[in-house]
């Protein structure tokens, strides 16, 4: 079964935030809040965690994964971005946005989309999910947890202990949240192109 921690949604308790980030580095999947539904997660390194991932999601290695990061800092260390998408990043972020750039050589090569050679990043708002990355120091593997069949990530936490206990090493409750999943901006080639409308506000990239 897996770890259930009850974390406080706006102030999360460092004991709990310690206790989580100590078994993702052990190997475990992790299922947390972000500001657009539940998210499913592991160690940027962790390979046989990604592939427990993507066995809960039934997706390939085709996929578009994601690096949470803490902030914009920490996302040039891993994306190649322009003066101009730099703009538009530092006045959306951190919010309910993915942001589709090229990679960098500090991304490992099985994150990357293998014919684009790009990678998600994120910088969420969510107090839990900045606490987690906090304490971990680095990025964190992630995806939203959009089980099979469903096109809205899941939203509340009991019900994510009912389906995935027994596949995933600890969920953490931040409260009920919304389901809409991210917008995703796509910005590796140049372009701006809106991937997916979600909860983030797409005006500041309909130029």
């Amino acid at each position: 079964m897996s770890e259930y921690l009850y974390i406080h949604p706006q102030d999360p308790q460092p004991r709990l935030i310690k206790q989580a980030v100590h078994l993702i580095k052990q190997g475990a999947v992790v299922v947390y809040p972000t500001d657009s539904g539940y998210a499913i997660g592991c160690q940027i390194g962790d390979k046989n965690s990604l592939v427990q991932i993507c066995r809960i999601r039934e997706i390939g290695k085709d996929h578009n994964f994601t690096l949470m990061v803490r902030d914009l800092s920490e996302l040039s260390v891993y994306a190649r971005v322009e003066n101009q998408a730099f703009r538009l990043l530092k006045n959306n972020t951190p919010g309910p946005y993915t942001f589709v750039l090229k990679g960098t050589k500090e991304v490992p090569k099985r994150l990357l989309n293998p014919k684009r050679k790009t990678i998600g990043l994120r910088v969420p708002a969510n107090p839990i999910a900045q606490a987690l990355l906090a304490e971990l120091n680095e990025p964190m593997m992630s995806t939203s947890l959009i089980l099979p069949g469903n096109e809205l990530a899941e939203s509340d936490p009991y019900e994510i202990e009912q389906k995935l206990g027994n596949q995933v090493g600890v969920i953490i409750d931040g409260g009920n949240i919304g389901e809409e999943p991210t917008t995703v901006i796509d910005m590796a080639d140049g372009d701006i192109v809106i991937r997916r409308a979600g909860q983030g506000d797409t005006s500041p990239f309909e130029l």
